[in-house]
């Protein structure tokens, strides 16, 4: 057995073409049907976001798996197998292990450290169970996956640092006001930039929006989104006066926010602090403006060195995830393990417990005057005996599966005990355990250089 991934992401293809070969909620039920008249697929589970599309399997004959899963993605994307497979990433064993554990932790995510995508991995693992499409090994790979991307978010600050400039601008105002919920903001501009900071705010408890844009309309379409209101240019001063922060990002060539403008409104806010955000290049407002009483000015490049300090520390924080990751791949590598030897386990079990019963019958044909008290205490202590017996083998088989020759062992053991026949060795799980075990005791170092993101910790 074999454990494959094939997919794209925002490295391997653009959002086109990504865009074509996603698959929505609504098509999974097909999808999984299909996969699951496919003999050599045991398990599978699809992921797709915004920024990946990938399909995790557990299957019999690799190379066929892979061969249809490319083909599949192709036919979605109305391209050829040979234009697909260029912008596919396709792995096998341990690298499908390391690959979720990166994603299930903000690894993989275009920005380090981001949270949506473990509640969209733990979502696709929900809806492949419901479907019936998952067992016992993706089963247990996701929720060890999912538990490490939990543990990432809350033993480490990966994902507490700002690390786009809209963000950074929320970092800042909440380091001035503290809390934002109830304070008021007017947007100057209605672009992209201003939508992106505002929605932060928004998210962060700030719902007092309101919108001034020399174009009327685009000023209503953004201050709608946010239960908002829209504001005449002529208002600006008035606005200005209001406002607990002003966040601007217009095309204007001029500066459109004077010092003169902000003295002005700064007189009548009396000890009120104001925030001024310039995302504008060029700047919107005066570098003046930061100088006047209680106000607090921030321009792009103020953010842009924020991002960068917290995008440093996303990556030393990373470091930590990355040795987290190998933790749990060694944890996942050990489970896989004992499911190999958990039927001979049961078997030789089972060897113990006939036996028990066997020299239990004899015994009561040849003292048939036991009272039942009797009878039970010695059935207990019997089998006390063949407990403890096993107790020591049965670790040792535990500890050895994991190891190159256990698999060896594991098959003399059961020749040993004379359980070989009645026990699925599971020469298939076996192969899966290979894959997985050889490259997992290489250690972080490969991964590391994969990623590119080096250990930096202090």
């Amino acid at each position: 057995m074999h454990l494959i991934m094939v997919g794209m992401n925002h490295r391997t293809a653009s959002v086109e073409l990504r865009e074509r070969v996603s698959i929505v909620e609504d098509d999974l039920a097909s999808v999984y049907g299909q996969l699951r008249d496919l003999r050599t697929v045991y398990e599978s589970v699809v992921l797709s976001t915004c920024n990946r599309t990938e399909i995790y399997t557990v299957v019999t004959t690799r190379d066929s798996a892979e061969d249809y899963l490319l083909k599949y993605l192709a036919r979605r994307a109305g391209l050829s197998e040979e234009n697909i497979r260029a912008h596919t990433l396709t792995l096998q064993g341990e690298e499908v292990v390391r690959h979720l554990m990166k994603v299930s932790s903000g690894l993989d995510s275009m920005v380090v450290g981001e949270t949506q995508i473990l509640g969209q991995v733990r979502d696709a693992f929900s809806l492949a169970h419901e479907h019936g499409a998952t067992g016992l090994i993706l089963n247990q790979l996701f929720r060890t996956s999912i538990h490490l991307g939990k543990r990432a978010h809350t033993e480490t600050t990966i994902g507490q640092n700002a690390v786009s400039v809209s963000y950074a601008a929320v970092q800042l105002a909440r380091k001035v006001f503290g809390e934002l919920t109830g304070r008021r903001v007017l947007v100057v501009g209605a672009g992209k930039m201003s939508q992106l900071t505002t929605q932060y705010l928004y998210e962060h408890g700030m719902t007092d929006v309101h919108v001034v844009n020399r174009s009327l309309a685009r000023a209503e379409a953004l201050a709608q989104q946010f239960g908002g209101s829209s504001v005449p240019w002529s208002s600006l001063s008035g606005e200005l006066t209001a406002a607990d922060i002003v966040i601007s990002s217009t095309s204007s060539k001029q500066i459109v926010l004077s010092r003169v403008m902000v003295e002005q409104a700064a007189q009548g806010r009396g000890t009120r602090p104001l925030l001024l955000v310039d995302i504008a290049v060029p700047r919107d407002i005066d570098p003046e403006a930061g100088s006047v009483r209680n106000v607090f000015l921030y321009d792009i490049d103020d953010l842009e060195g924020v991002v960068a300090a917290n995008q440093a520390e996303r990556l030393r924080q990373a470091a930590l995830v990355e040795s987290m990751i190998q933790d749990g791949l060694s944890s996942f590598v050990e489970w896989l393990a004992e499911q190999r030897v958990v039927p001979v386990i049961a078997a030789v079990r089972a060897r113990g417990e006939d036996i028990h019963e066997r020299v239990m019958a004899s015994l009561e044909r040849k003292l048939p005057d036991l009272s039942e008290r009797e009878r039970k205490l010695i059935r207990k202590h019997a089998m006390s005996i063949v407990n403890q017996l096993l107790r020591e083998p049965v670790q040792y088989m535990k500890e050895r599966a994991g190891v190159s020759e256990g698999v060896d062992e594991v098959e003399w053991f059961a020749d040993m005990f004379g359980v070989a026949e009645q026990a699925d060795l599971q020469p298939v799980l076996g192969g899966l355990l290979e894959s997985v075990t050889n490259t997992a005791q290489q250690g972080t170092e490969r991964v590391t250089r994969a990623t590119g993101l080096q250990p930096a910790l202090r």
